[in-house]
């Protein structure tokens, strides 16, 4: 990402002071060592240095900035996450300096993508070529969207219910029919944690 000369002269002074001295350096000594006057002008080259992800800090302690290490152009596991969109009634839009990642998201959970094919789940707003995030698990609660495969060798994302000893795989298309199945024959793979689309 592009970075101004001025950024690059903030990055270059974070990263020789803190190998310097062991520690991050505070925003009067960024002034001091960039020969700048203003705090605030501080403060907006490391908030946008931030939302680039180059820069982490934290809001609750001094001395927290943090360089992160250059990443390569394919991408980034940080986005920048400028504030909320309404999706009904406009609101009012403020741009924050925090940043998501999926680790956010998805914790420590062992979790693998799977790509859609078909739509069997298109009411759960899952269509053919998004990618789902999947825990891995063996085991599910009724009604959680699952990775299952059926005698073996049939890998399907339904819904899960358990009937007696049956196992039924519902879709979320009303003209489709569920999968009903021996509980013995059905292996859950893993349950979704979220869906991914490009447009």
């Amino acid at each position: 990402m592009a970075i101004t000369r001025r950024q690059k002269d903030v990055l270059d002074f974070l990263t020789s002071f803190t190998q310097r001295c062991g520690y991050s350096p505070s925003y009067e000594e960024i002034a001091s060592g960039l020969g700048v006057n203003s705090l605030a002008t501080v403060h907006k080259h490391i908030t946008n240095l931030q939302n680039k992800g180059l820069l982490q800090r934290a809001h609750n302690r001094s001395r927290s900035i943090d360089v992160l290490p250059a990443r390569s152009k394919k991408g980034t596991d940080r986005l920048p996450l400028l504030g909320r969109i309404a999706a009904g009634r406009p609101v009012e839009a403020v741009e924050t300096a925090e940043t998501i990642s999926l680790s956010d998201i998805l914790g420590n959970r062992e979790v693998f993508a799977l790509e859609v094919r078909g739509d069997s789940m298109r009411d759960e707003h899952i269509v053919s070529g998004d990618y789902v995030l999947v825990e891995r698990t063996r085991t599910a609660r009724e009604g959680e969207i699952v990775v299952a495969l059926v005698d073996g060798t049939d890998a399907t994302l339904k819904r899960f219910y358990r009937e007696g000893s049956m196992i039924r795989l519902q879709p979320s298309n009303s003209e489709m029919a569920p999968i009903f199945a021996p509980a013995a024959a059905v292996t859950i793979q893993g349950k979704v944690l979220g869906v991914l689309r490009k447009y």
